[in-house]
């Protein structure tokens, strides 16, 4: 019991660090929302998209393959530090050389703004410079000094775009011809985005910089072609991964007719937010239980551990999900200011329930990280993001953004599916798959009462809610009693 008090100790931390920054940052949905169009507002979320394509690709896999070989027995812990940091700080900056002279080209070719592009460019290689130093702290269980650092990161962020947002105007308007006129440009509102974006980074990159001459840089050959090895099916996985959770908005602005594309992409990116509830669960939990279950791989009882675990995730979440559902009104009163945007609000069920089944992937992906066999890994996402292409090629057609949303529900279903299965065969996890599937079923089931059937009814969803809570306790309730003695 005491290890997982420790992973839920950590758990809550790292969620601190994932949700309170969330938290601040959501003030800008209806920030953005109020001060830019909708296609302003496209352009801005299908641009943010090809920045997750790019995290991962200048990440390579580094993250996880740093975790792996940290905890190994074979290896020595000093040069795995010091290899991880030298290689992704050279190909961050080879990223930079030959990025920034090709502006122009790359802009053309994706049908973007210059300048945007050259934003972009800069967010990306200032991520990957800090990728390895958060691992760090997530390595050496300094949750706090990771959350400080997170947190710190986005109120400047936050800090920067309320200023370009909503004071610089004021004092430019106050002093015609000064400073502040040089500087503020309501023509292109969406490039104070990326410049807030950019110095919140590199200051987040000054403070750990001490970090750098901490760790080192040496790279050991030998060791830097096994990481490698190891972390080319996490690569895989990880444009996998992006495919699956940023294409859609790419696609959108593609396959849809030019004159609304971006407006659509639009309505649907700020919908496409309220899944954030679900998405800072899963994420916070997977910050916590990945160094958790790679120190739990050599124990004898892991598999036991590995199926509590993510018996608790989906109750957690399933519970979560229905709660949004229930209150989903009020959150888009406050988030999405502009009702103009509530045309898309039908998808925000489908969307959060897809990142529940991504979050328990998560929890099963386990069994393949841990036994180096990340090859079967690269396979299952590459299976959801083969789904995620051809359902959005197929129904975007016909659907516009409902059929992105149905896409990334296929694509996260298909892969948990996928999961759970060559886990059984690879390495047998004793999960309650009963118990977790009712879980599933009746949180699924309320949910879409609450929504769909009761249009938002606050008093018939919090009874459905309270219900639903009163099962879980029901069935948990020697968990409960424990809980209740310590």
């Amino acid at each position: 019991m005491a290890g997982y008090k420790n992973l839920f100790k950590q758990t809550f931390i790292y969620g601190l660090a994932t949700v309170l920054p969330r938290a601040l940052s959501i003030i800008l949905v209806p920030l953005y929302v109020s001060m830019l169009e909708k296609s302003e507002y496209g352009i801005y979320a299908s641009l943010f998209a090809f920045i997750i394509f790019g995290n991962v690709i200048l990440s390579y896999g580094m993250e996880t393959t740093y975790f792996r070989f940290l905890h190994r027995r074979d290896e020595n812990p000093k040069k795995v530090e010091s290899t991880s940091l030298t290689s992704l700080t050279v190909t961050s900056l080879l990223f930079l050389l030959l990025a920034l002279p090709n502006v122009d080209f790359i802009a053309r070719s994706l049908e973007y703004n210059p300048e945007y592009i050259r934003y972009t460019i800069w967010i990306l290689a200032l991520d990957a410079l800090v990728v390895i130093p958060f691992s760090w702290f997530r390595a050496r269980e300094k949750p706090m000094q990771y959350a400080v650092l997170r947190i710190a990161n986005v109120f400047i962020n936050l800090s920067l775009n309320l200023f370009f947002f909503l004071l610089l105007p004021k004092l430019a308007s106050q002093n015609p011809g000064g400073f502040w006129t040089t500087i503020y440009n309501p023509d292109n509102l969406i490039a104070y985005v990326f410049i807030s974006n950019i110095i919140a980074s590199a200051i987040t990159l000054a403070f750990v910089s001490p970090l750098y001459f901490k760790i080192g840089f040496s790279l050991d050959r030998a060791i830097w072609k096994r990481m490698i090895r190891y972390a080319m099916p996490i690569l895989l996985a990880g444009i996998a991964f992006s495919i699956n959770e940023a294409l859609d908005k790419i696609l959108l602005k593609y396959l849809l007719p030019s004159d609304i594309a971006d407006s659509e992409v639009g309505v649907y990116a700020a919908c496409y937010k309220l899944g954030v509830f679900m998405t800072l669960f899963a994420t916070a939990f997977r910050l916590g239980v990945e160094p958790f279950f790679f120190k739990q791989a050599e124990e004898k009882n892991a598999p036991i551990v590995y199926a509590t675990v993510t018996k608790y995730f989906t109750l957690l979440g399933s519970l979560i999900f229905l709660a949004v559902m229930v209150y989903i009104d009020v959150f888009k009163g406050i988030l999405i200011t502009d009702e103009s945007y509530w045309v898309a609000m039908d998808i925000v069920p489908i969307i959060l329930l897809a990142n529940l089944f991504l979050g328990i992937y998560h929890n099963l992906s386990v069994w393949y990280k841990i036994t180096d066999n990340t090859k079967v890994g690269a396979y299952i996402s590459i299976v959801g993001a083969l789904l995620t292409i051809v359902g959005n090629y197929v129904l975007i057609p016909y659907l516009s953004y409902y059929g992105s949303a149905l896409a990334t529900l296929l694509a996260y279903g298909g892969m948990m599916f996928l999961s759970y299965l060559f886990g059984q065969k690879y390495y047998p996890i004793p999960y309650p798959i009963k118990e977790i599937l009712v879980y599933l079923l009746i949180s699924t089931a309320f949910s879409f009462l609450a929504f769909y059937i009761f249009g938002g009814s606050l008093l018939l969803g919090t009874l459905l809610l309270v219900l639903y809570a009163g099962v879980l306790l029901f069935m948990e309730k020697d968990l409960v009693r424990q809980l209740i003695k310590r």
